[in-house]
């Protein structure tokens, strides 16, 4: 058995399971042959869980002889971000201030996970306790962009992502609270979908921002992104059969995301809008002023509630942070109660009038990100330059996240230029369909 199988759709893997021509047992072990082999397991993983896994792989060994799976990922490895809890194993956020964190009980999604009967592969490195998009991480790791090992991985779901893209995990599970499933995605060129906060339990996740903070896959193909969301909620995946775009309504969002844009990243999302266009989609340009006017909210809205969150822990060993993350923190303890709560109620208002301005399309589409991905050793030594590049990284992204959204990166023909769609709230389901629609235009997957 070759590697080759570690890199295949996580639904392929399934149905091969499902079908007997693979075993869940030998499935377990070539993943943890890949992960114990790859030089940069360490930057990836920062612990993997054999036992569990060979444990839980017979397990599915046993359903798939007796017919009875549990759904079209029992007996497939997933990897889940470090601040998830797992019984018995580290969860400790990418942070120093976490350091031999050991839960008692698994967080809700992988307890889901687990009784679908998908196989936990280990916990993957992330930005220091989620709090920037970029993926460096000068206190635990910073994995490996596919691309380049001297450019960011992209975060804060900076392992989840590179485990799966150098073929460690079918799928994993990241966290996503201004963009942080769908920029590893996009320079990694995976799937990532952000679902809509808080649809996915939170229960046994480290937070960042509960009103923004949520859960959810990278992955390999839009299909195992819709078997994954299914996996960690305990529902069935949406029927993808028969999806395209012909007939289909898009919004070009012009507004905020289609400025100061790097060249590669427009022209790659603008050849995938024209392919989007060729399979029959009707593509209209136009601005949101809600857009515009919410991003500036954003200095009053996620910093305060991460550093109310987080901010009394951070403070019991400020010294042991990267500096530019607890930084990034402690400026919410600038923000007034009223500032926060006038914000708040300003975007509430704001997510109505996008709300009302989308209604007619079946979707929103942008850039997944402005930028390309930085060199890591800038980052290391140029504090302005890691905070530029950071806010660049994150401000299309945040848009979703801003007006509450669901919203599925995709990759297209240019590697790490990602295009992103977008729907409202609680509308996973419908923008699968669409996203299946239009990774079949974009035929880069």
């Amino acid at each position: 058995m070759t590697n080759d199988l570690t890199f295949r759709p996580a639904c392929d893997l399934g149905r091969d399971i499902d079908a007997g021509t693979l075993d869940p047992r030998d499935v377990a072990e070539a993943f943890l042959e890949a992960i114990a082999t790859h030089p940069d397991t360490d930057r990836i993983y920062t612990c993997t869980t054999p036992q569990r896994a060979r444990a839980e792989a017979e397990a599915a060994h046993r359903r798939a002889r007796s017919g009875t799976r549990r759904g079209p990922l029992d007996g497939v490895p997933i990897s889940w971000k470090d601040l998830i809890d797992s019984a018995g194993a580290p969860t400790e956020a990418g942070t120093a201030l976490m350091k031999d964190r050991i839960p008692a009980h698994d967080a809700d999604v992988l307890r889901a996970a687990t009784l679908g009967g998908s196989i936990c592969l280990g916990k993957t490195h992330l930005t220091e306790l989620a709090f920037a998009g970029l993926g460096y991480n000068p206190i635990t790791a910073t994995p490996p962009n596919i691309h380049d090992p001297a450019l960011a991985p992209g975060g804060s779901s900076s392992g989840a992502a590179a485990s799966v893209a150098f073929g460690l995990a079918a799928a994993g599970i990241g966290s996503d609270t201004g963009g942080s499933v769908r920029v590893p995605a996009a320079w990694n060129d995976l799937v990532g979908l952000k679902t809509t906060a808080p649809r996915v339990s939170l229960r046994g996740v480290v937070p960042l921002a509960t009103f923004f903070d949520s859960i959810g896959p990278l992955c390999r193909t839009v299909e195992d992104a819709a078997a994954t969301l299914a996996l960690i909620e305990g529902g069935k995946p949406v029927d993808l059969k028969a999806c395209e775009v012909r007939g289909k309504r898009f919004l070009v969002l012009e507004t905020s995301a289609l400025e100061e844009i790097d060249d590669a990243p427009l022209a790659a999302f603008e050849d995938a809008v024209d392919r989007i266009a060729t399979a029959g989609a009707s593509i209209v340009r136009g601005r949101i002023d809600a857009v515009a006017r919410a991003m500036p909210l954003s200095a009053k809205l996620f910093a305060p509630e991460a550093y109310a969150i987080q901010g009394e822990l951070i403070e019991s060993a400020p010294e042991v942070m990267f500096a530019e993350v607890r930084e990034r923190f402690r400026a919410g303890a600038d923000v007034s109660a009223v500032e926060y709560l006038r914000a708040r109620t300003t975007l509430t208002a704001l997510r109505a009038e996008y709300a009302a301005a989308t209604a007619t399309y079946d979707a929103v589409l942008i850039p997944s990100a402005p930028i390309l991905p930085p060199d890591i050793a800038r980052l290391a030594s140029d504090g302005a330059y890691y905070r530029a590049q950071n806010l660049m990284a994150l401000r299309n992204t945040r848009i979703a996240n801003l007006m509450g959204l669901a919203a599925l990166q995709l990759p297209t023909a240019t590697p790490m230029c990602g295009i992103t769609a977008m729907r409202g709230p609680l509308q996973e389901e419908a923008l699968l369909r669409i996203g299946a629609g239009m990774e079949r235009a974009l035929a880069v997957i």
